[in-house]
């Protein structure tokens, strides 16, 4: 039996979306190094460095439920290409920035501008997939991310050796070379009649009573129970590089081929993984993507030498392979399809909230406490979103 066999009956138009995250992801290296650079090169605490981190996350959360309405009124498309042009400017302009308070207010910026590119790229991939597709959909857009993010991070980690500029340089040219891409490529399918869809569906919304999303108790409940294994989960940008080069005192190039491990995972297995599990009940998916979660970062406060930190990767990585797609997946069914971009929106507005405080959660623990503290906490807390996600079945059976 053919494991990727589910990608056969996937768009056309996805695997355009997926080729150009691709492009844009294969020259990601500022974000995995940030802290490191924030607290190496500008000559901050990790505390501070952990700041910067989440102000990127406050201008992304504030950015996501915007883009989410935005993208059910115009071309998802065209917020796409916006963001991927701007964000490469901003991304270079980055390396210029000595400063940190105008560092804050840039990191800012180019947040609000970057993740613009999340929630309208998760609403189209949605409205061009039927329930069925949507999990592997999702996978093969997870896939073209984390192949990216195999090359990316790698090389980045060598050329912190050399001059950390470079990174701001390459990673601001990919982003300008997927908007390319995506702006000569002409994406065919339900895409092409999306504004027009989005305008009939607002004038029916009109002529309804008006819906209010926060009146949506299963919706809000799967958002609370995603926050706290995100905050875990989040640790590969805060505490995990932090704790690895600053208090185990590996070198930088050491935690990008530590992160290579979970890049390469997820482009070996997560669409087969995911393939194979179509059938499992999303929550059920949640419940064990959690649970992996609090196992995989839990175990780091047990030992640090090199090998255990690789086996402590391969669990959480499962884990993120199993809940990613299945948090998109489960997101998409739930949502009204007229209000399906608003939806995502907010979706991703958890994501983003994660961003904004688990780096900096993480940053706060080494240097105010330990990493026993900080690894602790991240079990406990991905437990606690393993419970709801287990409740969440149990109502539903009832």
């Amino acid at each position: 039996m053919n494991p990727y066999k589910g990608l056969n009956n996937i768009p056309r138009s996805v695997w355009v979306l997926s080729l150009a995250t691709l492009i844009n992801r294969s020259g990601t290296m500022v974000l995995p190094f940030l802290a490191i650079y924030i607290n190496r090169e500008i000559g901050v605490t990790p505390s501070a460095a952990g700041m910067v981190l989440m102000i990127y996350g406050f201008g992304a959360f504030l950015t996501s439920p915007f883009v989410g309405k935005l993208s059910d009124k115009i071309s998802s498309l065209t917020v796409m290409r916006i963001s991927l042009f701007a964000t490469g400017i901003m991304i270079i302009l980055y390396s210029l920035i000595t400063d940190y308070i105008l560092i804050l207010l840039v990191t800012f910026i180019w947040a609000v501008i970057s993740e613009a590119f999340r929630p309208a790229n998760l609403s189209l991939i949605s409205f061009e997939t039927t329930s069925q597709q949507r999990k592997t959909a999702f996978a093969l857009n997870r896939l073209a991310i984390n192949l990216g993010m195999s090359i990316g991070p790698v090389i980045g980690g060598f050329l912190t050796q050399v001059d950390y500029s470079l990174l701001f340089y390459i990673n601001g040219a990919s982003s300008i070379l997927s908007g390319l891409f995506l702006s000569m490529v002409k994406i065919e399918g339900r895409a092409a009649s999306q504004k027009v869809d989005a305008v009939q569906s607002k004038n029916e919304i009109n002529n309804k009573q008006r819906f209010n999303l926060f009146s949506d108790k299963k919706f809000l409940f799967f958002m609370a129970a995603l926050i706290p294994v995100n905050l875990v989960y989040f640790q590969f940008l805060g505490g995990l590089p932090l704790y690895i080069v600053n208090e185990l005192c590996y070198s930088e190039a050491t935690f990008g081929l530590l992160m290579s491990i979970n890049t390469i995972m997820i482009v070996l297995i997560e669409v087969p993984l995911n393939n194979a599990m179509a059938n499992w009940d999303d929550r059920k998916s949640l419940a064990l993507g959690s649970l992996l979660a609090a196992i995989g970062f839990g175990m780091m406060c047990l030992s640090s030498s090199l090998v255990w930190i690789v086996i402590t990767i391969i669990i959480w990585t499962f884990g993120e392979m199993i809940f990613f797609p299945s948090s998109a997946s489960y997101s998409s069914v739930i949502s009204p399809e007229e209000r399906r971009g608003e939806y995502m929106g907010y979706y991703q507005m958890v994501f983003s909230f994660a961003f904004m405080f688990g780096p900096w959660l993480g940053a706060v623990a080494l240097d105010k406490l330990n990493s026993t503290i900080l690894w602790s906490g991240a079990f406990v807390f991905a437990s606690v979103s393993t419970f709801m996600f287990m409740l969440m079945m149990k109502k539903e059976t009832k």
